[in-house]
Parts: C-alpha cells; sequence; structure tokens
C-alpha cells in the first residue's frame, strides 16, 4: 500500500486555527484491496469543492474520507496480525501513520462539532507510542543527558589507549557512546578501549555504552606494495638508536604476499632453485652496494601455507634488483638472483593520471599488465571475488570515494586502473580502506565472515551494542540472530548499518525481522559507504527514507560519517555541519 499526502491549498475562511490548508490522504486504486474506498483517489486542485462551498461541509468530506482509511489501515492490521505479533518492538503499539491519522480525524472533529468515543483511547496510543520511541532509544543507548534527547558517539582507536584522558574528556564533553571498529587494530587494543570508557563512566558517573562494528565482507585495501629497482630496508629504533626490532623481509618464488598476519618491509621474489633450499635458521647474505656484504637471518616460515620465509636483517640495508642471495650449507653454497623487489607501504600519494594494479593477494610478483616500471603501485585487497566480475570502463572509489579511478584493463588476476579523481596536490591511500565498485555485477560475500565470527565472541563478552556492517537482507539478519542465540545475549544491542542499496530497498523486511529478537534495535544510515553505492546526488533522499521507515517501526536511528569532520579538524563547523547535526537531532 502506497500513500501521499497531498496538500489541498483551500482557504477555510471563518476558521482561524485551520485557515492554512486541508489535508487529506490519497492512496493508488490499484494497491488498495478493499473497494469500499476508491473513491480515495488523487485529487486535483480543480476538483476540490469551490471556496463558496460552506467550510464545514468540506471538512465533513474529508473527514469521512479519513475516518474510511483509517477503518481499511486497521483492516490491514489485522490481515497481517500473525507476522506483527512476531515482532517484540511493534507489540500492542499502533505505527506512526494511525497516531497521526487519530489526531487529524480529531482536529476536524472538533471543527465540524462532532466528537468520538475513541478519542481519549487515540490520546494513550500517541502518548504510547512517543514513550515506546524514547524507550527503544534509552534502551540501546543508556539514558539521555541532562534535559536532551540525543545520543552522541565517537569512534576511538588506538590513538585512545595512547592518552589515558582522551575517553573521559569526551565523556566530559558530551559523548556517551564509544565506537569501536573491528575492521582496524585487534583485541588487545580493543580491551583497553573498554576498560577506558568504562573506568570513565564510573570515575564521572555518566553512562557510557560500548559500540563495536563487525568489520563484514567488505572490500578493503590489503597490502600497498610499490616496485622498485632498489630499496633500503631498517631496523626500528628508538630516540637513541638502539634497535628495538629488526627489518623483515619476505623471501618468496611465486609472487605471493606475506599473510595479514606477517608484517614485512620488504618483499623479495627469488628463483626457486635458492627457495627450495631455504630452511628457519639459515643465514643468507646480499652485498650492500654502500656497505658491503650484509647477512640477514631466516626466522619463520608461512604457517599457513608455506609460500614464503620471513628473514630478520639487524642492520640498515640497501638491495639492488638482480643482485644476488648467497646461503652457505654445511657441504655447498646456494646462489640465487633477486627477481623482484616491492616495499611495504603504509600509505601512498595518488594524483590523477595515476595508474595502479590491484592484484590478487597470491600474484603481486607476476602478472602480464604490470610492466615493471620503476615506482609503479600494486595494492591486494581482501577479496579475490572481484577478479572475474568487473569489465573495463566501470568506475572504482577507494577510501569513501575520497579517490575515484576507472578501471582500464584486467585478467584473471590483476586489475589495470588509471586515477580520474583526487586531490589536485595529491590523496593518500592507505591500507584498510574500503573499495567501491557501484556499477559493477560483483558477487561478495554476504552475511557474517569468519572473521566477524571470532569477534562476535570478544564483543558478546565485552559490547553494549554489536554494528552488523554490510547487510543486505532478511537472510543476512537472520544469521545473525541464530549466531546471537548460540552465544545467549538477549541484552546486547543490534545496530544495523545501513551502507547498500539492497539495505535500503529490503529496509522495513529487515526491521520486522530484526524485531523478533529481543535485543534493543537501532538503524546506522553509513553515509559513506551509502554515498558511493548510491550517488551523492541521491543521497539526501535516500536518508530521508531510512528515517521515515525507522520513525513508523519506532526504530532509533544513528546519523554517522563525517558528521562533525570539519568541527574535528579545524575547531569550528561548517554551516552545512550546523544543518547536518540539526537533522540528526529531529
Amino acid at each position: 500500500m502506497k500513500g501521499n499526502l497531498r496538500s489541498c491549498s483551500t482557504s477555510v475562511s471563518g476558521l482561524e486555527p485551520y485557515k492554512k490548508s486541508c489535508r487529506s490522504f490519497v492512496y493508488n486504486e490499484k494497491s488498495t484491496p478493499n473497494s469500499s474506498i476508491k473513491h480515495c483517489v488523487d485529487r486535483k486542485p480543480e476538483d476540490v469543492q469551490p471556496p463558496s462551498a460552506h467550510p464545514v461541509d468540506v471538512l465533513a468530506n474529508v473527514l469521512e474520507e479519513l475516518r474510511e482509511v483509517r477503518r481499511w489501515l486497521l483492516a490491514s492490521e489485522n490481515r497481517d496480525l500473525g507476522r506483527l505479533n512476531l515482532c517484540h518492538s511493534l507489540e500492542s503499539i499502533d505505527p506512526c501513520v494511525l497516531p497521526c491519522i487519530d489526531t487529524i480525524i480529531q482536529l476536524l472533529e472538533l471543527s465540524v462539532g462532532t466528537t468520538t468515543a475513541g478519542e481519549e483511547g487515540r490520546n494513550e496510543r500517541a502518548s504510547a507510542m512517543r514513550q515506546r520511541v524514547f524507550s527503544h532509544a534509552t534502551a540501546l543507548f543508556g539514558p539521555y543527558r541532562d534535559s536532551g534527547q540525543v545520543h552522541v558517539m565517537v569512534t576511538a582507536g588506538k590513538e585512545a589507549i595512547s592518552n589515558e584522558t582522551l575517553i573521559a574528556n569526551l565523556l566530559k564533553a558530551g559523548a556517551d557512546v564509544i565506537r569501536i571498529n573491528c575492521a582496524h587494530d585487534d583485541p588487545t587494543v580493543w580491551s583497553e578501549i573498554v576498560r577506558l570508557a568504562r573506568q570513565s563512566s564510573a570515575s564521572l558517573g555518566k553512562s557510557c555504552r560500548v559500540l563495536m562494528d563487525l568489520a563484514g565482507p567488505k572490500l578493503r585495501t590489503a597490502s600497498l606494495l610499490v616496485n622498485k629497482i632498489a630499496a633500503v630496508v631498517s631496523p626500528e629504533s628508538d630516540g637513541s638508536g638502539d634497535m628495538l626490532s629488526p627489518a623483515r623481509i619476505w623471501l618468496c618464488c611465486d609472487g605471493r604476499s606475506p599473510p595479514s598476519n606477517l608484517s614485512c618491509h620488504a618483499i623479495l621474489r627469488i628463483g626457486q632453485e635458492l627457495f627450495g633450499e631455504l630452511r628457519v635458521g639459515d643465514t643468507v647474505s646480499f652485498v650492500d652496494p654502500t656497505a658491503g656484504r650484509r647477512p640477514v637471518m631466516v626466522v619463520e616460515k608461512s604457517c599457513l601455507d608455506g609460500s614464503g620465509y620471513v628473514a630478520a636483517c639487524s642492520e640498515p640495508a640497501h638491495i639492488s634488483l638482480g643482485g644476488t642471495l648467497d646461503v652457505d650449507k654445511e657441504d655447498k653454497k646456494i646462489s640465487g638472483q633477486i627477481l623482484k623487489i616491492l616495499t611495504v607501504e603504509r600509505y601512498i600519494t595518488v594524483e590523477a593520471g595515476d595508474v595502479l594494479t590491484l592484484t590478487r593477494s597470491c600474484c603481486v610478483g607476476e602478472n602480464d599488465l604490470h610492466d615493471d616500471r620503476h615506482d609503479s603501485t600494486m595494492i591486494t585487497c581482501s577479496s579475490d571475488h572481484i577478479f572475474n566480475s568487473v569489465k573495463p570502463g566501470e568506475p572504482i572509489a577507494f577510501d569513501d570515494g575520497k579517490i575515484w579511478g576507472m578501471i582500464q584493463a584486467k585478467n584473471s588476476n590483476a586489475i589495470a586502473i588509471v586515477i580520474v579523481q583526487a586531490n589536485a596536490t595529491g590523496s593518500k591511500l592507505g591500507t584498510k580502506k574500503s573499495i567501491n565498485l557501484p556499477k559493477s555485477d560483483t558477487k561478495l560475500l554476504r552475511g557474517l565472515t569468519s572473521k566477524d565470527l571470532v569477534d562476535l565472541r570478544f564483543v558478546a563478552a565485552n559490547a553494549d551494542i554489536v554494528g552488523i556492517s554490510f547487510i543486505r537482507d532478511v537472510n543476512d539478519m537472520a544469521s545473525v540472530q541464530r549466531e546471537l542465540e548460540k552465544r545467549k545475549v538477549p541484552a546486547l544491542g543490534l545496530m544495523l548499518k545501513i551502507e547498500t542499496r539492497d539495505a535500503v530497498d529490503n529496509l522495513p523486511l529487515l526491521l520486522l525481522q530484526a524485531m523478533q529478537s529481543s535485543n534493543p534495535i537501532g538503524v546506522m544510515i553509513a553515509r559513506g559507504d551509502l554515498m558511493v553505492e548510491c550517488g551523492w546526488d541521491q543521497l539526501g533522499e535516500i536518508q530521508k527514507e531510512i528515517m521515515a521507515v525507522c520513525s513508523a517501526a519506532h526504530i532509533p536511528v544513528t546519523w554517522a560519517t563525517e558528521v562533525l569532520d570539519i568541527l574535528i579538524k579545524s575547531g569550528f563547523p561548517s554551516r552545512a555541519e550546523i544543518t547536518d547535526v540539526a537533522n540528526a537531532m529531529r
């Protein structure tokens, strides 16, 4: 059933309190199964009774139509009662539409001099609706501060544990929800953030909930690799020059990048003959053109697939492409050439016109899209599912749309991308940044990933709310509910992050499914990915649509992504941010 609220701008003389306009609900006849209200059709301005008609008669006609609409709504509710009864959050409460109609009917009845016996009941329902909305928000986020009805959520990362007073200062400034993104850092960091949040909340006597977002099946940048003809690796040192940890070099023969749990400074591709003879404990040496022969110790082999070794270098060293690596065994000496050098970077700077290569993690050492240019860049990503589905000419976005590119060429292992939009002075692209393919028919994983399932154990034990990233349909929601049932956490809040077109289209069904659990529920408008997926020109209307659906379901909404970004960076909000926050507070 689709409905529009059309304004009939007919002046009602003599009734000052209601002279601005009268409004009626208008329904499409095809979508209305009950033939008794077929007279509720689109009204054109010329169909409205002329001003010469008695104003009471005009209002009486509108009143009768609204009463018919109300009867049809109640009949529809009875028809779907089986589904509605499964929803904890809607129990015994009308949707927002009905109290609004009741209020209009009440005003019209006063205007035309009629009343109904159900007036007191309608007032009670409207009051109950407001109380239910309030209780849902407090169940999820805790009590409101002072007399306000807004909660402030702040994302905290590793920087929060290096400054013991940061979270306490945030709570003093008005924050009452601390968010942790499980796509970054690890349980050691998360535990410390949770500890500081709980400690600060208790010492200040201020409520503070902890929200932890699961990473979800999101495409992200993994390793950032720059092709080099020479590289310098250096151990990590403290301020006095003493070594804290050696430089780590990944040695491989088939072009595989190191697993995500192994942090390395450089990748050297070598031949199979030398690689096959390597063992943990071997000393490998090479000639540093600036300092003579340098030894490195083989300290670890990849336990996942045996695709490479980690070698530790305790002194700064220059490595040259084409140089020779030597390994002295008890009975022989084995040598091999350095076939490729890739340095592992924390971030790269890209400009319009640059060409990047997105590659499978198993193929960083060889792909026929790459011509081994000096300083050319390769990026591995968190999923291999995209390589068979993208096409040349399709757009690709990085870091929530801060950088845009166009797919230039592809094969089964690599995608060549030309950057078409970046800052004039260059844009930084780091690891674990989002990758979006808004026009590609990509078949990505859905629901909870293996990492999410591991992280959910920590979240269930330590957080107040779990954020479900990239949820798309009822099946995703049902799988989350099954996992929560296994862990017996009925009080853990559920935050549905809406960041894809599928989630927007399926939102009513998602909410009905979510409300079958006793867990408190909220919705987050994750505007970063949502804007890239749906287009910036659509974001404004989509936000309004999400908020309208959630309002009807009495579900609190979190307005997220760069809400006060300029304030944080400059100390003063932009005019757009002031409006942004005002809308969020509604």
